[in-house]
């Protein structure tokens, strides 16, 4: 599960060292993990990572067929975690040692910043191929995280990025090797550590309000006709 530390004024929260896949109880951990860094006091920003092969793989897609009756409250937590990583009023970056895939990949976008292993590991939108469409929010959160043309290779197309490529792209603002991954997260968040507060969270709210309103549409989350 989900576990919370901090390095001075930076806050990092470990996904976990497994797929880190969204299991409701997941949620529920890096919610209350956000709860604290959020009423937490002074300078301060969030590195998030995890450990092992996978930074997250996304929807729990085995809980998710086996409770097929929650599929829409599943899907509106999910959107509320993007919304709520987008807009915070700290300073956040993801730090993509390993695979990130799917709805973990669109959890990386909603960071402000994103460094990546340069040498192993895929960052990738894989719903086309897969079968599974992108909900509005979704695809809401991601055309507003990436450049126009990236965003329609990396959606129709389902193209892996590795780390290279995902930085020259504009996917992720930083490739590094696989030592570097976290420190240079830190390094990155502790810079921004004195911007956290209501400014940088009005600034944030206002620069996503097409992206947050669409990702908090709690009537039709899953876009049905």
């Amino acid at each position: 599960m989900p576990s919370l530390d901090r390095h001075n004024n930076v806050f990092v929260l470990d996904l976990g060292d497994g797929e880190n896949r969204f299991h409701p109880d997941w949620l529920t951990a890096v919610g209350a993990a956000l709860d604290e860094v959020e009423k937490a006091d002074g300078p301060r920003a969030l590195v998030t990572a995890a450990t092992g092969k996978f930074y997250s793989n996304g929807l729990d897609l085995d809980w998710l067929f086996a409770h097929t009756d929650q599929h829409q409250d599943y899907v509106v937590s999910v959107h509320e975690l993007f919304a709520r990583m987008l807009s915070l009023p700290v300073i956040t970056v993801a730090a993509l040692q390993g695979h990130t895939f799917a709805a973990g990949a669109m959890f990386s976008l909603a960071h402000d910043f994103r460094v990546m292993r340069a040498d192993r590991g895929f960052w990738c939108l894989p719903e086309a191929d897969i079968n599974i469409p992108f909900t509005p929010g979704m695809a809401a959160l991601i055309q507003s995280r990436l450049a126009p043309q990236t965003a329609h290779e990396a959606m129709l197309t389902a193209r892996r990025y590795g780390g290279s490529d995902a930085a020259a792209t504009g996917i992720v603002d930083r490739a590094v090797g696989e030592d570097a991954v976290r420190s240079a997260a830190i390094e990155l968040a502790q810079a921004q550590v004195n911007k956290a507060g209501d400014t940088l969270g009005t600034i944030k709210a206002r620069m996503y309000a097409s992206a947050l309103a669409t990702l908090r549409d709690t009537t039709n989350p899953l876009g049905a006709a």
